[in-house]
């Protein structure tokens, strides 16, 4: 009977095991992220979807109809047209550049003011703040950077001090308003050592930094890691670059 009785504890105990080793599934898509996804006008854009996970990311950052956001250091604006879309006629998107980005970037700045220009996408505007000043117009929804949040203590950027710049996201965010980080992995342990080298930074030392001045994190997207950076080197080295291992961290101001 013993052996019998083990046998079937064991055999019960398996499904457990295995659900709780099942990572969390990625959130649901909303239909409007759906259709701004889908939008005829991002046909361009479309080809790097599946790679970028850009509707896992836009449910992750619980973008809403009717919000305002900021798209921080938005590049080619890839996610600013998505989140256009998103928010629609009510709300705003905000493509916001340091100045001093800008200076290394004129090329993309040009494209967002240009994109402004297109009635298509008259719900976005374009900010110029200095990079130690960041600011918006009014209280915001969500605040969002990808690959960028490990640039701010750079010397380019005026080597502002990354916690003075989450408390500046923080006073501009609504009660419950989200911050949202994406950034190329470093490796453990290497806090900012590597930012200016690698262009890369620690997860740690970016939850330790937001949550210091009353961020709450809120969790975290697995859809852009992957296990087969190793971490040590330049996020443009051929071997890696558009295939880094990045985290996705979402960190909510309490109210």
């Amino acid at each position: 009977m013993r052996p019998t009785v083990l046998a079937v504890l064991v055999a019960l105990a398996f499904p457990v095991t295995a659900a709780l080793a099942t990572p969390p599934a990625p959130a649901e898509v909303p239909s409007y992220v759906t259709a701004a996804v889908n939008d005829p006008a991002r046909k361009d854009d479309t080809v790097n979807d599946e790679r970028r996970k850009i509707a896992d990311l836009m449910a992750f950052a619980e973008v809403k109809p009717g919000q305002s956001v900021v798209d921080l250091i938005p590049g080619s604006g890839y996610f600013t047209r998505v989140f256009s879309g998103i928010v629609g006629p009510q709300g705003k998107v905000f493509a916001v550049w340091p100045n001093e980005y800008g200076k290394e970037a004129q090329s993309d700045v040009q494209a967002s003011k240009a994109l402004v220009a297109n009635p298509h996408y008259a719900n976005v505007g374009v900010l110029m703040v200095p990079a130690n000043q960041f600011k918006t117009p009014g209280k915001v929804d969500l605040v969002f950077t990808s690959q960028n949040y490990h640039d701010y203590p750079d010397k380019f950027m005026g080597s502002v001090d990354p916690v003075t710049f989450d408390k500046q996201v923080f006073d501009s965010l609504k009660p419950g308003g989200l911050f949202v980080v994406i950034d190329h992995v470093a490796e453990s342990g290497s806090g900012m050592r590597d930012t200016d080298t690698l262009h890369r930074i620690d997860p740690a030392i970016v939850k330790k930094q937001v949550e210091s001045v009353g961020f709450v994190f809120d969790g975290e997207s697995d859809v852009l890691r992957n296990p087969k950076d190793p971490h040590n080197i330049k996020v443009f080295d051929k071997a890696i670059r558009g295939h880094t291992d990045q985290f996705v961290y979402r960190f909510r101001k309490p109210g």
